[in-house]
């Protein structure tokens, strides 16, 4: 068996890491397929966070500045992804400016801390200390940032009012933003002098010396905490003897899962294994919720070695993880396979038994993507996709299927998913309403 190496080949800077033939692309595909997938500054299998973030940089300045912004934006809405966009924004503003800049700004920050951490981002990026970061913040930027600030009121403004090397006040003398109601004049007055109500929060709670199972059962009855936070803390509620039944009811009811990750629901359940059965009804409730696809679908997941490399340095999660989870929630008549040295065919089910079956299916050794698309291009199916890290060891054919997606769940440099395979970037359940809403463009 091969694991996955850097391999030399004869296609020069046209290949993938493994060695096979990439297909050259426009510096929006580029741009696209190094973004979608981007935890930033997270090393990968392949590359190094720096050279990712770098690669982005460069890029965002060949991309019409329209399509940039556009894709910040969609970055943060669509695909739930919370640092790069602000990278993208920052870059954005370093080769264009004006109204586009403005907007891209408000509208990529959606969180009251992405306020200074946009700030951050771009005197990381500009290659200055936050202190320094004044001058390097265009009038675009100032006026995006105090538009955004007339977002959050009091609780959203103190619970991430942080002691960073960013503040919220110091991005809010940064930008010069103007009030628009008394209340609101007051409000700043009071981050600025450092007074913000505490926010009632389990951090903040906690922090205080409070119970730790009366702060988690009260928030939950409340609806004050987060399906996220929810999801994120199964462990500790576990640990602290909280109710279980009302964790439970809370786990299945999913309010606020809409912008949650499919992977997170794998991550909840392999910190608190006894909640599982309701994490699956949860992710099996998304799997419903999601759009039916027509005919015959194969799905193929990439276990190879290099899926195996973690999502961040502080995630026990992987990019296994993630396309298992992205799996899981297709919805319609499925054949499910994987591919690492070998092609194996995956008993199609759903939710954490459907991720469990992939992740397990064969030894993750070498990615020869090529021979099982060959393979199954002999297979009846109306539609082929393919969820992978793109770094095929071997050549990959042309689909058969008129319908074949390839989707790309890292920001390697090159990939080979082009030409006749519609090319996907990202981990969100997003990719899978694209798939159904464009065969319905097509009629």
């Amino acid at each position: 068996m091969r694991v996955n190496v850097r391999a030399a080949s004869a296609y020069g800077q046209f290949q993938t890491f493994e060695g096979a033939p990439a297909k050259r692309i426009t510096d929006e595909q580029a741009l696209r397929r190094s973004v979608l997938s981007c935890l930033l500054w997270e090393r990968e299998f392949y590359e190094d966070g720096q050279t990712i973030v770098e690669r982005i940089v460069d890029l965002a300045g060949k991309v019409a500045p329209e399509k940039v912004a556009a894709l910040a934006i969609e970055a943060r809405s669509q695909f739930h992804l919370r640092h790069v966009p602000l990278l993208l924004t920052s870059a954005l503003a370093r080769h264009s400016g004006g109204k586009l800049v403005e907007d891209a700004v408000a509208g990529v920050i959606q969180r009251a801390d992405e306020l200074s951490e946009l700030a951050a981002i771009h005197a990381k990026v500009n290659g200055v200390t936050p202190d320094k970061v004044k001058p390097k913040l265009s009038a675009a930027m100032k006026r995006g940032l105090a538009r955004a600030f007339l977002k959050f009121n009091e609780y959203a403004l103190a619970k991430y009012n942080r002691d960073n090397a960013v503040r919220l006040r110091d991005v809010l003398f940064l930008c010069h933003a103007k009030p628009d109601s008394p209340e609101r004049e007051a409000l700043w007055k009071r981050l600025a002098a450092g007074e913000l109500a505490a926010p009632d929060t389990w951090e903040v709670a906690l922090s205080g010396g409070a119970d730790k199972r009366e702060t988690f059962e009260r928030l939950i009855r409340e609806g004050q905490l987060g399906y996220l936070a929810l999801l994120r803390n199964l462990r500790n509620m576990v640990d602290a003897g909280c109710d279980m039944g009302l964790v439970r009811s809370a786990i299945v009811a999913r309010k606020g899962a809409d912008r949650v990750l499919p992977f997170r629901y794998v991550a909840a359940a392999r910190a608190a294994p006894r909640l599982e059965p309701e994490i699956d009804t949860a992710l099996c409730e998304a799997v419903a919720s999601a759009p039916r696809l027509s005919g015959k679908t194969i799905v193929l997941v990439d276990v190879s070695g290099s899926m195996d490399a973690p999502l961040s340095a502080r995630s026990d999660l992987k990019r296994i993880d993630a396309a298992a989870a992205l799996a899981s929630v297709v919805h319609g008549d499925l054949r499910v396979f994987s591919f690492s040295d070998r092609l194996v065919e995956v008993p199609p089910r759903r939710g954490m038994a459907g991720v469990d079956a992939v992740i397990r299916s064969q030894p993750h050794g070498s990615t020869y993507l090529g021979q099982a698309v060959t393979m199954l291009n002999r297979e009846p199916h109306d539609r082929l996709i393919v969820i992978t890290d793109e770094q095929s060891h071997d050549r990959v054919p042309d689909p058969a299927a008129k319908l074949a997606y390839m989707i790309n769940v890292a920001s390697a440099k090159n990939g080979v998913g082009y030409g006749k395979w519609t090319h996907i970037d990202g981990f969100s359940e997003s990719v899978i309403r694209y798939i159904h809403e464009s065969e319905n463009d097509r009629g």
